[in-house]
């Protein structure tokens, strides 16, 4: 509302996910189409499990990013679990106000150690509904299961991140692939 800016995230046709920054036109419901500004561009290996979902928590302002595990059944490539070199199957966060085309928070969880640095949490599968409580803060995912369960992770706004929600070894509270 205060600087006109909004964000998308979509995949396009070449296959791979962007996160993208545009700006409200003069007239303020409608979007300047020529002022779209890349965030950040995600490879996606298959065509399915690209996650989609982006919002700003009201807690710290910053964008959380929530990408699928990048596609095919059971997560072949174990992307959910790998936390280097990998945005696949995560929920990012980052900070588009203090950089260009952005910042990483400093209290992210893998800042300064092996990890991704944009990574808030990981092991999730298909992340497609997300959303933060506007009164606590708290942060609620609906994942895509692979064949038997569906699964609604809780981060509670006093998380520090890091947590591991377990996709591929498990699907929901049930043992999916431990090797």
């Amino acid at each position: 509302a205060q600087n006109g800016y909004f964000y998308v995230n979509y995949t396009a046709s070449n296959g791979k996910t962007y996160i993208t920054r545009y700006s409200v036109s003069n007239d303020p419901d409608l979007a300047n189409s020529s002022s779209a500004y890349t965030i950040m561009i995600i490879d996606q290996p298959y065509s399915n499990h690209n996650g989609g979902w982006l919002g700003f928590s009201p807690i710290d302002g910053y964008l959380y990013i929530g990408t699928g595990d990048g596609g095919s059944g059971g997560d072949p490539g174990n992307r959910a679990q790998d936390i280097t070199n990998q945005k696949l199957g995560k929920m990012l966060r980052i900070d588009v106000d203090g950089g260009s085309p952005y910042a990483i928070p400093s209290d992210n969880p893998f800042v300064g150690i092996t990890g991704d640095d944009e990574i808030w949490a990981y092991g999730i599968r298909n992340p497609w509904r997300c959303n933060f409580d506007r009164e606590t803060g708290d942060l609620w995912i609906a994942d895509v299961g692979q064949n038997a369960y569906e699964e609604i992770t809780f981060q509670p706004a006093s998380s520090a991140g890091g947590e591991n929600y377990g996709w591929r070894c498990y699907e929901g509270n049930h043992t999916y692939n431990t090797s």
